[in-house]
């Protein structure tokens, strides 16, 4: 499945704020904690908390989250399915990045050990 270039440009567009009650409501309803959201968060992006507070608080877009992490090296070992996409398939970098972001919150509310899903 192919992404189109509009459905990447809604992506650059969304604010990381808009999501992130999302993804804290499905790890939390799968019995996962915000501490261990925040972990996953971190290795792949490198923002600690008090980081991903002020990025909240400052309404940024996708596009510039992503600009403004360190993306783990490991990354790219995230593959599979997410919102109907193969991840390694995905050309855009930077929808590339939201989905593997996606995919670990997926497997964390999923119940997937955290040293499977931070790739160790």
């Amino acid at each position: 499945m192919k992404t189109t270039p509009e459905h990447n440009e809604r992506i650059a567009k969304m604010t990381f704020a808009s999501v992130y009650p999302h993804y804290v409501t499905k790890v939390e309803s799968k019995g996962r904690t915000i501490e261990e959201l925040h972990q996953v968060i971190e290795w792949l992006t490198g923002f600690d908390s008090k980081k991903l507070q002020e990025l909240i608080a400052k309404k940024v877009t996708f596009e510039t989250f992503f600009e403004r992490a360190n993306l783990n090296s490991n990354a790219p070992l995230i593959t599979g399915v997410i919102c109907g996409y193969r991840i390694e398939e995905i050309e855009n970098p930077l929808t590339r990045q939201t989905r593997y972001l996606d995919k670990l919150v997926d497997e964390l509310a999923k119940g997937r050990k955290m040293e499977k899903i931070l790739r160790q």
